[in-house]
């Protein structure tokens, strides 16, 4: 059985956090390195293109996780307007934990690398993408048709993320919930 990573995980998590926080520019190697605890040495070897590397992983690691998430919500959820509310407080209460620092951290190292990066580009499409199928199976699940819960998905990832920024910016939980009542009645209407 091969070893365990023993210093990649808390890289790639740390590196999460912080360009959550700082976005991937205003992130260095020694910060990332100095948040994981692991030796300079480890980053080199677990990533030997450099942060680029670090930002993939972070991104895709960050993915999985919204995934998990996600889907834990739509199992208990009655609609799709159910899961964007208990998504919405979710994220509201992280938000306001944060004291509305935190952001997404796909988002913020899209928004400095893509698409000039193939490879992050590549793991933030596949990151959404993920979110997407679980918000159209739910929609489709409502009743409504693949092009439509397609459409509707892609509108309520979007509008979530902006809600996202803008929560940041009024250090309020406000634009995530309002969002999200809107994004809900907007579908509920629609069926």
């Amino acid at each position: 059985m091969p070893r365990r990573p023993m210093h990649k995980e808390s890289i790639v998590r740390s590196a999460v956090t912080l360009f959550r926080r700082r976005g991937y520019s205003a992130t260095g190697l020694n910060d990332i390195v100095d948040a994981s605890g692991a030796p300079k040495g480890s980053v080199y070897y677990y990533f030997p293109h450099g942060k680029p590397s670090i930002a993939e992983a972070a991104v895709i690691e960050a993915g999985q996780r919204l995934e998990v998430t996600l889907r834990k919500l739509a199992e208990t959820a009655a609609s799709t307007s159910d899961l964007l509310q208990s998504h919405a407080r979710l994220l509201s209460g992280w938000m306001s934990k944060s004291g509305y620092r935190d952001g997404c951290p796909i988002t913020t190292v899209l928004l400095e690398l893509a698409p000039e990066d193939r490879a992050v580009t590549k793991a933030g499409r596949e990151a959404y993408a993920g979110r997407i199928a679980i918000l159209k199976e739910r929609l489709i699940g409502d009743g409504f048709t693949q092009s439509r819960a397609e459409a509707l998905a892609i509108l309520c990832t979007s509008a979530i993320q902006g809600a996202l920024i803008q929560s940041r910016i009024a250090r309020s939980s406000e634009p995530i919930l309002i969002t999200a009542r809107q994004l809900g009645d907007l579908i509920d209407s629609s069926r």
